[in-house]
């Protein structure tokens, strides 16, 4: 594990559409001591060859390719497991990090944290912001992310020196990545937030209205089936969680 070096996973499916853009981003980077590996999860269009292309010039990029599809949460694990850093981030193929993201966060960090995020602004398919910008609280307890799911996978950093491999491994259900943040918070105590907008969440107008069913779904099935919450409990939660996620939309 080598200490001063991020590593950054980054699940490829179809992102041909924007995986330049994306890879361009971490590559403007003030910080420039990372690791970029990308997991193809058997893509059919032309994203390989584009990370391929890049990969020739930059050395810090690297390409695993999956035999099988498997979804984000096997991509991120086996990126997880061939990564080299100490820190470890993790950016969707689509969203953008402005360029201090690294450098800033990995200061936060350097005070004595070992998991923390950033806020985000949603952004339209072109990758503008929409000047929606989510805040994050300063600390974040187990307890307190089960009625806010506030933290977002692309704004994640995780010190591997102290949260274990095995602890950020995520499980093949929906909503893999929620389920991670738990298991840390409930294992390694509180995660900090650090309330300045680094990255930009890509999402067109369509994904943002048609899915809400899905996401109760989603939410009230980590509740019951993987956290074991009762009924009370989870409704509860549910209850503060909805208002928070209507919120952030509005």
């Amino acid at each position: 594990m080598e200490n001063g070096l991020v590593s950054i996973i980054v699940p490829v499916y179809n992102a041909e559409s924007f995986i330049r853009e994306t890879i361009q981003y971490v590559q403007a980077q003030t910080y420039e001591n990372w690791e970029l590996i990308l997991v193809d999860d058997c893509s059919s269009d032309k994203s390989r060859d584009a990370i391929e292309e890049i990969a020739r010039a930059d050395s810090r990029l690297r390409l695993i390719r999956r035999q099988e599809n498997g979804g984000a949460a096997s991509c991120r694990n086996l990126g997880t497991a061939n990564a080299r850093g100490r820190y470890l981030c993790f950016l969707d193929a689509d969203d953008i990090w402005e360029s201090v993201k690294l450098e800033l966060e990995l200061e936060f960090m350097d005070e004595g944290k070992c998991f923390a995020f950033t806020g985000y602004e949603f952004a339209d398919g072109n990758g503008r912001g929409l000047g929606k910008v989510v805040h994050v609280p300063e600390t974040i307890t187990y307890a307190e992310a089960l009625k806010n799911t506030t933290i977002f996978t692309s704004t994640v950093m995780i010190d591997r020196s102290v949260v274990a491999d095995e602890d950020i491994m995520m499980p093949c259900i929906a909503s893999e990545d929620t389920a991670t943040w738990w298991n840390i918070l409930k294992k390694y105590g509180p995660g900090y937030g650090l309330d300045e907008c680094l990255v930009r969440y890509r999402r067109s107008a369509g994904t943002l209205s048609s899915n809400k069913l899905e996401a109760v779904k989603r939410i009230w099935n980590l509740y019951r089936r993987h956290e074991r919450l009762s009924i009370a409990q989870s409704i509860y939660c549910m209850v503060f969680w909805a208002f928070r996620a209507v919120f952030r939309r509005m």
